[in-house]
């Protein structure tokens, strides 16, 4: 029996089980006051286990016994909504739920879609952040920042002080999806890192996978950030922003056409310049960027959604140079219901990154890009209240510019150049089923399958041997291999293709009604990687495509967890274990040479990491005082063999720490409603130091003073930790006032503790004795934030 027929045969078993006459409740469940779709909103019906949640554009379907139900809405921040009716038919119903001031500022956060509904779903591995919880926590210069909201939770890292950055369950920085209304975001930072891309006005919801992520999303093997921005007020006009310490930010939203759309424009801005400009500097940085978004419906089954995000950071560091990068996204959305059982949402998207650094001493400008045109087209079809199946196809083209120079003066001593051009072709199919065997038992299951094209237009080196890389036995190290030939491949050629299947697993057993067990596996390819010496996203680095001598990066993950829910939900316990395998992750010969290189891979060896560790997050989530611990015992690892290339490889092929790995991390984050008008929040933070590479000796050689170093990162920067506080005043919170406004006083780092960004070693010219200078991005940071909203 075939894959296919075993697939409908759980279908048909299922549908069997539920014989008894039937009837379906559907429909849209919104905010009241904005027209907002909720996404997780939980739907059920009242003493039985039918329930579901609602997708990301607030559908929900439910099948019901011929009879008398009685239908509850809930949404945490929301009134619930209790319905009662005699179900003797299909029923369509739009759901409005009103938020329940009372419960607002006891929303911290969810770990799942709805607390009700957390312990039953077989999903497991997935954060999911609120609006109030971003408010609430203490961030860097009193911006609100999802991205360091994120790494407050367990089996999340960053890449060091500043930075956006952040690594999942010790992987890099390029193997996390980071999605934007659906778009790809290649860079989630401004101004190197201090801030992250993600404007929080015109963000509605956020989910963060860690492990188990759905069939439908693909090409990357760590994580995948899912952030959707606000659809627009289609009530009323509304006006919110915030003026702070160095920049601020501006939304508008309102309805259209008499209520059958709606639109958001939100835009932020820094001025870091003008305190610069008073003390005579002679650099700037600054960054801006806008989000906008529109939406029509057409009908009760279409509605069509525009969205769009662009942000750009400059800086200029007196005559020396100047830098310039940013993201550019569009998508086009059509959401049709068939029918009360099957929803469909096609998307036609477009994403760019690129920056450009200019060298003012040698008169050049230096550019690069990546972009890609995306369609996708995803199906939800819920066949009764035990089976529910998602199906979809996508296909993504990409084009990638790894650099190109030009000469900005005629008395330039550089030439035009252009590195050689690159193409791929990327697309995936997927279904997943999402079934409640038993009372008890839940399990969600699928496969996707993935193919990837390396598209030619361009030459392709041939070496000595086919080794880009080489080991020199009489020096010790791996050199670039000896190119003997090119070989040009017509646009209509491809260079490489792989294609892979990827099953996905979940599964959960309730042991009572307050706790579960849950299990998963995920298998994913990843066929992009990012070409970096550093830890950090910077602007500088280089997307390149598998190929034919770089493999697709290949992940297989198992994941189980025991979750509990306490006092009536007061308090909840998440306790994960994972283990995590990469195969093909690449790593850098010595010295590697990655920027303006047309043989990339000639710097490039392959190899395997693994990641292993325990989370453990006890939450606190209703009355005056919340907030959550959260803990993580871990370990990274990498090996790089020599391979055909000869030797032994990196670290004479043993397994050595890989960059991202942090033994222990610790976050306590907290927040106290004192009155109507003052609340507090703080947030602690410590975690091992990010692993190094330091030098041991020194040998003089030539005249010339040469370094010896240590096995690769088994050194570690200093702990790092720190603690942020920060007060909210509400000077008048009377309800029917329209305009309503906030002050944040904040403190970064309260006790100035100069955290290690890196240690770097020289020779002091006037002793000639070695030193080790440690350099800290931030020590205190007081900020003054006014939000508002009318």
């Amino acid at each position: 029996m075939n894959l296919k027929k075993i697939f409908l045969l759980i279908i048909f078993i299922s549908t069997s089980i539920v014989a008894q006459q039937r009837y379906t409740i559907s429909g849209i469940v919104t905010d009241a006051s904005s027209g907002e779709t909720l996404y997780g909103a939980s739907v059920f019906i009242e003493n039985t286990t039918i329930g579901v949640l609602t997708n990301e554009y607030g559908f929900y379907s439910i099948s019901a016994p011929k009879g008398t139900c009685t239908l509850v809405v809930s949404y945490l921040g929301y009134a619930n909504v209790v319905q009662q009716f005699d179900l003797n038919t299909d029923k369509k119903l739009a759901i409005e739920l009103k938020e329940n001031s009372t419960q607002l500022n006891e929303v911290l956060i969810t770990s799942s879609d709805s607390e009700e509904m957390s312990i039953s779903k077989p999903q497991m591995s997935v954060l999911k952040l609120s609006a109030a919880t971003l408010k609430q926590v203490s961030s860097v210069m009193g911006e609100v920042d999802i991205l360091k909201t994120i790494l407050l939770l367990p089996g999340v890292t960053n890449n060091g002080e500043g930075s956006t950055g952040f690594n999942v369950r010790g992987g890099a920085v390029d193997q996390n999806l980071v999605l934007l209304d659906e778009a790809i975001i290649y860079n989630t930072s401004h101004v190197f890192g201090f801030f992250s891309v993600f404007n929080s006005d015109a963000i509605k919801d956020l989910k963060l996978y860690k492990g188990g992520i759905p069939a439908r999303f693909g090409g990357r093997v760590s994580s995948v950030l899912d952030v959707r921005q606000k659809d627009g007020n289609s009530k009323q006009f509304k006006m919110s922003g915030g003026i702070g310490t160095i920049s601020s930010r501006l939304a508008i939203e309102a309805p259209l056409f008499n209520g059958q759309g709606s639109f958001i424009v939100a835009g932020r801005a820094s001025y870091v310049n003008l305190f610069l400009d008073a003390f005579n500097k002679d650099y700037g940085v600054g960054f801006y960027d806008l989000n906008l978004k529109g939406n029509y419906s057409l009908n009760d089954n279409n509605k069509l959604f525009l969205s769009g995000y662009f942000g750009r950071d400059n800086m200029v560091f007196s005559d020396s140079f100047n830098n310039s990068y940013g993201n550019l996204s569009g998508n086009l959305r059509w959401n049709h219901i068939f029918n009360d059982k099957l929803f469909s949402n096609l998307s036609l998207i477009y994403s760019k990154y690129d920056y450009e650094l200019g060298i003012d001493i040698f008169e050049f400008d230096w550019i690069s890009s990546i972009e890609n045109f995306n369609v996708k087209y995803d199906f939800r079809y819920y066949i009764n209240d035990a089976v529910k199946l998602n199906f979809g196809a996508s296909s993504i083209s990409y084009n990638f510019n790894p650099g190109e120079i030009f000469p900005t003066s005629g008395t330039s001593s550089v030439n035009y150049f252009k590195l050689d051009q690159k193409r791929a072709f990327e697309s995936g199919v997927y279904a997943s089923v999402e079934q409640k065997i038993s009372q008890n038992f839940s399990v969600e299951y699928g496969l996707r399958w993935s193919y990837f094209n390396r598209q030619g237009g361009q030459s392709v080196a041939n070496y000595v041997n086919g080794m880009p890389v080489v080991y020199n036995e009489k020096l010790g190290i791996y050199e670039t291999g000896e190119i003997e030939s090119e070989t040009d491949y017509a646009k209509d050629e491809s260079i490489a293709n792989y294609n892979n299947f990827e099953p996905r697993l979940a599964v959960a057993y309730e042991l009572n009604n307050s706790s579960s067990v849950k299990a998963g596996y995920s298998r994913t390819a990843q066929y992009l990687h990012l070409l970096s010496n550093t830890t950090n996203v910077t602007p500088l680095d280089v997307w390149t495509p598998s190929g034919k001598f770089i493999k697709p990066q290949l992940s297989n993950q198992y994941s189980v967890g025991y979750y509990k829910n306490f006092k009536g939900e007061l308090f909840s316990l998440e306790v994960e274990a994972y283990y995590k395998d990469v195969a093909n992750r690449i790593d850098y010969i010595d010295g590697a040479d990655l920027i303006g290189n047309n043989y990339i891979e000639g710097e490039i060896l392959n190899g395997q990491s693994r990641a292993y560790g325990l989370e453990f997050l006890l939450r606190k989530t209703v009355g005056k005082f919340t907030g959550w611990f959260a803990y993580t015992l871990s370990k990274t690892e990498q090996k790089t063999l020599g391979g055909k290339a000869g030797g032994l490889g990196i670290n004479d092929g043993n397994w050595y720490n890989s960059s991202y790995d942090r033994v222990h991390d610790l976050s306590i984050t907290g927040s106290f409603n004192l009155n109507e008008k003052w609340s507090f929040g703080t947030n602690f933070v410590f975690q091992t130091g990010r692993p190094v590479t330091y030098p041991n000796a020194q040998y003089v050689y030539e005249g010339l003073s040469i370094a010896s170093y240590t096995p690769r990162n088994s050194n570690r920067l200093p702990v790092y930790n720190r603690l942020d506080i920060s007060a909210t005043y509400v000077p008048n919170k009377k309800p029917d006032n329209r305009w309503k406004g906030e002050w944040v006083f904040g403190i970064y780092n309260v006790y100035n503790r100069k955290n290690a960004a890196a240690i770097s070693f020289g020779q002091n010219l006037e002793s000639s004795v070695n030193e080790a200078t440690r350099t800290a991005i931030f020590g205190i940071v007081p900020s003054v934030t006014y939000n508002f909203n009318f």
